[in-house]
């Protein structure tokens, strides 16, 4: 088993939330990253026929990520899955908040996914369109999905909508 490598945002949101990294088997990495300056802007409604295609960057051997990417593509998510050893210039780029990272970043409709977010909180976000950069989940949440155990226990988790200005609110409570 080998720990994922984690960028300075995601171990400092570990660091305050006490959390660890993810494990799984070595796997090699499959692709590279698309092109730094591109923020995918689909503008798709959020109906499951029309959702729009999210890209999704993650360490190779992150099998809570894997998790993750398996839940949002059984919402009906189309996804691309970017593997790479430095999350952090795409954390950079789409103005992840200092201390909200997380083990993966995805991109969707114009907006940034940090973290364990639902794919109802995504459609959500999708639906509405507020003004905003997108949504984070900070740590890794015991339960949320991707983190699920066995034993089906959950901790109480907020996911935070990003506005511009890099400020966090309240978008959805589990």
């Amino acid at each position: 088993m080998k720990a994922c490598r984690l960028n300075r945002l995601a171990w400092a949101a570990f660091a305050v939330a006490g959390l660890g990294a993810c494990t799984q088997a070595d796997t090699p990495a499959q692709s590279t990253i698309a092109p730094a300056a591109q923020v995918v802007s689909e503008t798709a409604d959020a109906t499951p026929a029309a959702l729009p295609r999210m890209t999704v960057h993650k360490t190779p051997t992150c099998g809570c990520c894997g998790s993750w990417v398996d839940h949002v593509q059984k919402a009906g998510f189309t996804v691309d899955v970017h593997d790479m050893d430095d999350l952090g210039p795409v954390k950079e780029r789409l103005g992840v908040p200092y201390a909200k990272g997380s083990c993966h970043t995805a991109e969707v409709g114009g907006y940034l996914i940090e973290g364990h977010v639902p794919a109802e909180d995504i459609k959500r976000l999708l639906e509405e369109k507020p003004d905003a950069r997108g949504l984070v989940l900070p740590g890794m949440p015991l339960g949320s999905p991707g983190m699920e155990v066995p034993a089906g226990r959950q901790q109480p988790y907020t996911v935070e909508l990003v506005r511009h200005d890099g400020t966090t609110e309240p978008f959805a409570q589990h």
